[in-house]
């Protein structure tokens, strides 16, 4: 998690576009946005202005009204979220929180303790800070971190704090790592603790950790299904699935473990990884890009983890995007191989000719949407969800960026305008607002819904209410 710099000077537009973590995503955007879950679902915005101050809408169950809190969100630096909640930081070192108080909204408990705090993580129902002193205030649902009184006199010279679904870890400054939350979600370290020495970097699954030493090997612990977990050593980096992990070598072979289901066992295809450059994870399975540009994969077969029936066309594939259950891998040639789940996206045999000299790939949950070099979009996979863009095909010109939803996708065109399509509830239609979307220079999407943010830094909303796509009581603050 990064902060904000220092506050935006006049010369600044408005504000400044972030993600859920309050990292900067685009110097020259203009509003914040920072993305609160339910479910496992976005469904609420925060927007920061070049004032620092902040408004919100979206469901008031995950943060979208902050009015009970408005006046002090000034001169706010940083926005974290939680599943149900918001966290701000202001200039003077004090929080701010509103939304669910089962997720974190509430800090009332634990007021007069946050000062001069430098950072906030969150996992799903909880938040912790860290304070100037290094030590750690936490609050929240006690079963998904929110209670750290049983290790509070450890957490002294806290560096850093990492968040699974349900658990916090914080790396001290000695490199050891102290752990709370739900021992099956990672809160519960002893197993291992006296392994977690020199501790360089933490990942983290929905229900488990794995820690990164000195000497490149790592100590895993939470609930870790499947095979035996063997110590992988000379670790480079570690990607993570919902379930599972999966680490790339110093000599280029991954080692997994976790949920088999979820891409944990790579022992099918184990003698098969080398020379690994990098992988890509759909909900249940991974994908790893060789040095030659061949691709193995593994997990579950109906999200992809089977990519035998398209193997022979899996050469100097570049970079590989991913839905919810499928993969879609760019050739050197600008051409597309698709594999996984149908539904998802994984046959796009009825475009296949269509995709050429593809520059890059978007995708919503269910399909995928390619822009290709001369600026034309070419779309497949479940049609209702952003597969079929017909109703849009002939506009779908000189597209700069797309950005998707859980069901739908958004365009912005060279001329600033904007084209959607897919499912309507979703954010697929955004007919009622298409006068104003001009000028439009960035897009964030919820799970149901989309914000653009305008040249002149105003916003624009559209999609389903519940998630954000109505920000009318809120429009002559934007």
């Amino acid at each position: 998690m990064r902060s904000l710099s220092t506050p935006a000077s006049p010369a600044d537009c408005k504000g400044r576009l972030l993600n859920a973590s309050g990292e900067v995503l685009d110097a020259a955007s203009t509003v914040t946005e920072a993305k609160c879950k339910t479910g496992g679902r976005f469904c609420a915005f925060a927007a920061l202005l070049g004032d620092r101050s902040v408004v919100t809408w979206g469901s008031a169950n995950c943060g979208g009204d902050s009015g009970a809190v408005q006046p002090q969100l000034k001169n706010v630096q940083q926005i974290q979220a939680s599943q149900g909640a918001f966290a701000a930081i202001l200039a003077d070192g004090s929080v701010v929180t509103w939304g669910s108080a089962n997720c974190g909204g509430d800090s009332g408990a634990v007021q007069p303790q946050l000062k001069n705090v430098q950072q906030i993580q969150a996992s799903q129902g909880a938040f912790a800070a860290i304070l100037a002193d290094g030590s750690v205030v936490t609050w929240g649902d006690a079963r998904f971190g929110g209670d750290s009184s049983a290790v509070q006199d450890q957490l002294r010279d806290v560096q850093q704090i990492q968040a699974s679904g349900h658990a916090f870890a914080a790396i001290l400054r000695d490199g050891s790592v102290v752990t709370w939350g739900n021992r099956w979600g990672g809160g519960d370290s002893r197993a291992v603790q006296e392994q977690l020495k020199d501790v360089q970097q933490i990942q983290a699954s929905l229900r488990a950790f794995a820690a990164i030493l000195g000497d490149g090997s790592v100590v895993a612990w939470g609930v870790i299904d499947g095979p035996d977990f063997d110590q992988p050593r000379d670790v480079q980096q570690i990607q993570a699935s919902d379930c599972a992990f999966a680490a790339i070598l110093c000599d280029g072979s991954v080692a997994t473990w976790g949920d088999a289901d979820y891409g944990g066992d790579s022992s099918v295809v184990q003698d098969q990884l080398r020379d690994v450059q990098q992988i890509q994870a759909s909900e249940r399975a991974l994908a790893a890009i060789l040095g030659d540009g061949s691709v193995v994969t593994w997990g579950n077969v109906n999200y992809g983890g089977d990519s035998s029936v398209v193997q022979d066309q899996l050469k100097n594939v570049k970079q590989i995007q991913a839905s919810g259950g499928a993969f879609a891998g760019i050739l050197a040639d600008g051409a597309v191989v698709t594999w996984g789940s149908p539904g998802c996206g994984g046959d796009s045999s009825a475009v296949q000719e269509q995709l050429r000299h593809v520059q890059q790939i978007q995708a919503s949950n269910f399909a995928f949407a390619a822009i290709l070099v001369d600026g034309s979009v070419v779309t497949w996979g479940f049609w209702k969800y952003g597969g079929d863009s017909s109703a849009v095909q002939e506009d779908l010109k000189n597209v700069q960026l797309i950005q998707a939803s859980y069901r739908a996708f958004a365009a912005v065109l060279g001329d600033g305008s904007v084209l959607t399509w897919g499912d309507a509830n979703c954010g697929g239609d955004s007919g009622a607002v298409q006068p104003q979307l001009k000028n439009v220079q960035q897009i964030q999407a919820s799970e149901g819904a989309f914000a653009a943010i305008l040249g002149d830094g105003s916003v624009v909303t559209w999609g389903n209410a519940d998630y954000g796509g109505g920000s009318s009581e809120v429009q002559d603050q934007l």
